[in-house]
């Protein structure tokens, strides 16, 4: 076989091998099928920008470091932390995504009412803007603009919204 065939053939039998080679079940990504009456999953632009939403928003905000977006997610406090007290005073308290994710929450408690009682193992639904740290992150703007230039965000705890 003359060269010039032998690199034509290494070639097609890479081109070939690479098609068969696939990664094992475990890793390829799951992708939920739809059901009777399900809905497609939503729109972000095109077809080639089409998304899932995201399972857990505190990981996909992790790993993607998704600095400064609105992020709301539910999750269980894991400690609570001594107030801030520099500047605009914060509450200051992590929580664990039910994926594993912590955040760090700083919710102003000179614009919003602090969460008198809060304790570890309650349950919060948390709205704020998002900062990518290396532990998991930080939420805060947890509370309204009184500028109005911002989007609100809140805290729901025992049934009351904090904001």
């Amino acid at each position: 076989m003359n060269r010039k065939r032998f690199g034509l053939a290494a070639a097609l039998v890479a081109l070939v091998g690479g098609w068969c080679i696939s990664p094992a079940p475990a890793q390829r990504p799951s992708v939920p099928e739809a059901g009777p009456g399900a809905r497609p999953a939503p729109w972000s632009g095109g077809e080639a920008t089409r998304q899932a939403r995201p399972a857990d928003p505190a990981r996909d905000a992790f790993e993607n470091r998704r600095n400064g977006r609105q992020l709301t997610l539910a999750a269980t406090v894991s400690r609570m932390l001594a107030d801030d007290r520099d500047g605009s005073r914060h509450q200051r308290f992590i929580i664990r995504s039910d994926s594993g994710i912590t955040l760090l929450i700083a919710h102003n408690i000179d614009l919003a009412p602090r969460l008198d009682g809060l304790a570890v193992g309650d349950r919060v639904l948390v709205s704020g803007e998002y900062e990518w740290n290396a532990q998991g992150g930080l939420l805060h703007w947890t509370h309204h603009d009184p500028a109005r230039r911002h989007q609100p965000g809140y805290i729901e705890w025992k049934g009351r919204r904090y904001q």
